[in-house]
């Protein structure tokens, strides 16, 4: 955790998270909340029920002691019913959960209140490590500062200044926006290993067409909203080749095909905010791969890399790669690096752990404050791999 949590005075934090006709499962994430001990400055828990078909039944308060508020909304707001929840937090801390997330069973919720006090005024969000407990794997999503719903920490007023979530996205990249909106602002976003989530992920309710429409829409949203002009056009390509592989994949073309129906009906009413290129290159985590790529070929140069476990952002790790002149090869064998290819927090570190033990140099895109080793250098075991 934040190392001037020793000194730091603690908070109240407050836990808000949004649910729809999910009752046992809320159950059991307040149960699970219920059994931490408290921050020593209080709390509470502030649900969102986005219209359930039923009544949400919760106590008042948890086992802990932390109050529970219900705030029922006239009608399914998606993600941005957490905005009510925002608003109805007494706390200067917003702990974002799902009503299927809660902080790892080791967490002491007064350090990190103390670490969340202890961050600097530009810090309005903070990232968790999210685990999926029932697929022994990382969530899958994010960027170096772009976060996950359902485990983050945001500063109160710097949420409600930004404006909270868009509506109109429902779910899907919703977190994408508001991220943008932020570093627009002039905060920054950080990812803290020492904060844990777990996420008791499921399938119930979850429709691939439906989330395949959503995500080609709401990522191109994303783009023409805040893209640079000269990134624009290329970066809308990306996006409609990335979801029709994945709707390929999962069989729900008829989905992406509506998303893209959507989104030309949809793409001209986006009000444009153009990034500047140095806050657009954070968003999309080519400063964060610069910093990496830039520190693992001083340590020691490399010509050549191969690109393992590609994923979100590839292709701004083979720039970044490619602006320092490594050229990208396969297979792996014949590369003097391997270089991660996803710059999503989860499934970079879950890459990471698989690929230390390879006997191989691997280089991580992105410097993880906090870990022993965010470039991971391991000694050669052929000649080819040498650097």
């Amino acid at each position: 955790m934040h190392s001037a949590t020793r000194t730091t005075p603690s908070l109240p934090l407050s836990f808000v998270l949004p649910t729809r006709d999910r009752h046992a499962r809320l159950l059991s994430t307040l149960d699970a909340l219920g059994a931490f001990p408290p921050p020593s400055a209080g709390g509470e828990v502030v649900i969102a029920d986005n219209d359930s078909a039923q009544p949400i039944r919760a106590p008042r308060t948890l086992a802990n002691g932390l109050s529970v508020v219900v705030l029922v909304r006239p009608r399914n707001e998606g993600a941005a019913a957490r905005n009510a929840g925002v608003r109805a937090a007494s706390s200067p801390w917003i702990v974002m959960l799902d009503d299927d997330s809660h902080p790892d069973p080791g967490t002491d919720l007064d350090s990190l209140a103390r670490s969340l006090a202890a961050r600097e005024a530009d810090t309005a969000a903070v990232m968790a490590d999210i685990h999926l407990p029932a697929l022994a794997r990382r969530e899958s999503g994010g960027l170096p500062e772009v976060f996950i719903g359902c485990g983050v920490a945001i500063r109160r007023d710097a949420f409600l200044r930004a404006g909270g979530y868009d509506h109109r996205f429902h779910y899907y990249a919703e977190e994408y926006d508001l991220a943008a909106r932020l570093l627009l602002a002039g905060a920054r976003v950080e990812f803290d290993p020492a904060f844990r989530v777990q996420h008791h992920k499921t399938d119930e309710g979850r429709d691939m067409n439906v989330i395949l429409a959503r995500l080609v829409r709401n990522t191109a949203w994303v783009t023409q909203r805040y893209a640079p002009e000269h990134e624009r056009r290329a970066d809308l390509r990306r996006i409609r080749t990335r979801y029709r592989a994945i709707a390929c994949k999962e069989r729900a073309e008829a989905g992406y095909a509506e998303g893209l129906r959507d989104l030309r009906r949809s793409i001209a009413f986006q009000r444009r905010t153009p990034m500047p290129v140095p806050i657009w290159d954070r968003f999309i985590g080519l400063t964060h791969a610069r910093e990496a790529l830039q520190a693992a070929f001083a340590a020691r140069p490399f010509r050549t890399a191969s690109i393992a476990e590609p994923g979100r952002n590839e292709w701004v790790v083979r720039r970044a790669l490619d602006e320092l002149g490594v050229r990208t090869i396969d297979p792996h064998a014949d590369a003097e690096a391997i270089v991660i290819g996803t710059l999503s927090p989860g499934p970079m570190l879950d890459a990471a752990e698989t690929l230390e033990t390879s006997g191989r140099r691997v280089v991580s895109p992105w410097l993880v404050p906090g870990l022993a080793a965010p470039v991971v250098l391991h000694r050669a075991t052929t000649t080819s791999a040498a650097a």
